[in-house]
């Protein structure tokens, strides 16, 4: 990750920012880190996702990487690989697709684990801590790895496993029960 000298004193200062290009960048202690381009497999299992969901919802409402999150803590904004976001965010995102805390949140957020530990810790655990906080209904948590999809509940705030999916498991999803997906779909 590069970091760039700039300093922000408020996330309303940093969604005001415009460095010219089309780089992703997370806000961290006020510091712009910019985010490095995904792997081809977290992109092809996004991409496949992106079309079941677009085929079951609608394409208005399923938005890729560069769909930003704000978020507490540090840092104080993700772009996660896949979301799906309410049929009021269509006209909230025109200008600049950022989800911000003051909206409602998005339905489902998916996180396609990078290789590392130190990937996987951000997956399991600091973004969960980070989705559970911003009340996302339903997160997603698929490790190439292992070929297996965690899905998550918030209920009460707290995210509840749901299950661990893999091979010819039928998904389970609380906000999408009409969705018909084998966990093989994804990796295959």
């Amino acid at each position: 990750m590069v970091q760039t000298k700039h300093r922000f004193a408020s996330f309303e200062e940093y969604l005001s920012y415009d460095d010219g290009t089309d780089n992703l960048y997370e806000l961290f202690n006020g510091e712009l880190i910019e985010m490095p381009p995904e792997s081809g497999i977290n992109v092809q299992i996004a991409n496949r996702l992106f079309i079941i969901f677009a085929l079951l919802i609608g394409i208005d409402r399923v938005r890729g990487h560069g769909l930003e999150l704000e978020v507490r803590g540090e840092p104080r904004n993700r772009y996660p690989d896949l979301t799906i976001i309410r049929e009021e965010h269509i006209q909230q995102l025109a200008n600049r697709n950022t989800i911000r805390l003051s909206m409602s949140p998005p339905l489902l957020v998916v996180e396609v684990v990078s290789p590392g530990e130190l990937q996987r810790d951000r997956d399991f655990i600091a973004k969960r801590l980070q989705y559970q906080d911003c009340g996302i209904p339903e997160y997603w948590i698929i490790d190439p790895q292992t070929k297996s999809i965690l899905v998550l509940e918030l209920i009460n705030e707290i995210y509840h496993e749901i299950g661990i999916f893999s091979d010819d498991d039928l998904v389970l999803s609380p906000q999408f029960n009409s969705l018909n997906l084998k966990a093989a779909q994804i990796f295959d």
